[in-house]
């Protein structure tokens, strides 16, 4: 076998295998049918061929070949919303919605992951041009670690205190601790959320922790993987017992409540701990001279 067809297949194997590995990641799953397994997996073949094909092109002195990198990107790009329009479709059919952020997050995500098999497979063939295939699988493992590395985010018990909070009634009031929830009338009501509702309060640990559980959308994000997590006890017509965030605005303090299907407490706050921090709502005021003088 030539030393060219090594290359490539060395690049596309270990390219393809990394995309396979990184949908396989947590619990989520995602994307979980097979259907839409295949299509990334799919996806991910073609970025591992790209950049498989790229090292002996560039060998061959074909610099030209390797412009159909820049095509790569804009296919890539139209991952990001082919995973947009899906999920956005599919939160008219959720009891508890993700979110436009954590939609947006999830298809950037998408889209980068295939940029990252570029990478490994670039690796890989590289390593094996040079030296031979044993080097290429091992240049490709360890690009496969950095990437790893690098996809590694923020969860919510890194930038936040989760602890028990205090569900109560003033009236007709809904309170976790001293932080306002909403506005209940039914008696019925009441009743089920003192027999089988749980309170979580969100304590930021600084000045950018606090901004992070400003954001709308990451607190969206917190009630849908909870509720995904542990079930919530309403269906599309018990809308008032849909998982809620609200936020102290004087501390910056989130006071979550929830009814859930298991109401073990100590999986609640375990499940909060882990919600991704996204994207978008991840800021550093700290950074800036104005807000490290305002923390003060």
């Amino acid at each position: 076998m030539s030393k060219e067809i090594l290359t490539i297949v060395t690049g596309v194997v270990l390219g393809t295998v990394s995309r396979f590995w990184m949908m396989r990641r947590d619990f989520r799953q995602y994307p979980s049918y097979p259907h839409a397994v295949v299509t990334h997996l799919a996806l991910g073949f073609v970025a591992a061929t790209l950049g498989a094909v790229a090292i002996p092109a560039l060998a061959a002195k074909e610099y030209t070949a390797v412009t159909f990198l820049a095509l790569a990107a804009t296919q890539f790009r139209e991952v990001r919303t082919m995973e947009r329009e899906m999920l956005a479709a599919l939160e008219q059919s959720a009891l508890v919605s993700r979110g436009p952020d954590f939609i947006e997050g999830i298809a950037r995500t998408f889209e980068a992951r295939n940029y990252l098999v570029v990478f490994v497979s670039l690796a890989a063939s590289l390593a094996t041009h040079l030296f031979s295939v044993i080097p290429g699988v091992i240049a490709g493992i360890v690009a496969m670690a950095l990437v790893r590395h690098f996809m590694q985010g923020k969860l919510i018990g890194d930038v936040a205190r989760v602890r028990p909070g205090r569900l109560h009634f003033e009236g007709a009031n809904l309170f976790v601790d001293d932080i306002h929830i909403m506005n209940l009338g039914l008696k019925e009501t009441h009743k089920v959320y003192e027999e089988y509702g749980r309170a979580v309060v969100i304590e930021p640990i600084d000045d950018n922790a606090r901004e992070i559980l400003a954001n709308v959308g990451q607190r969206q994000a917190i009630a849908h993987e909870v509720a995904s997590l542990l079930g919530v006890r309403r269906d599309v017509d018990t809308a008032e017992f849909t998982p809620l965030l609200r936020r102290n605005v004087k501390t910056g303090r989130v006071g979550m409540v929830i009814v859930p299907i298991e109401p073990d407490m100590e999986c609640l706050l375990e499940a909060v701990k882990n919600v991704p921090v996204l994207e978008s709502s991840f800021v550093k005021p700290l950074a800036s001279k104005a807000g490290y003088c305002a923390s003060d």
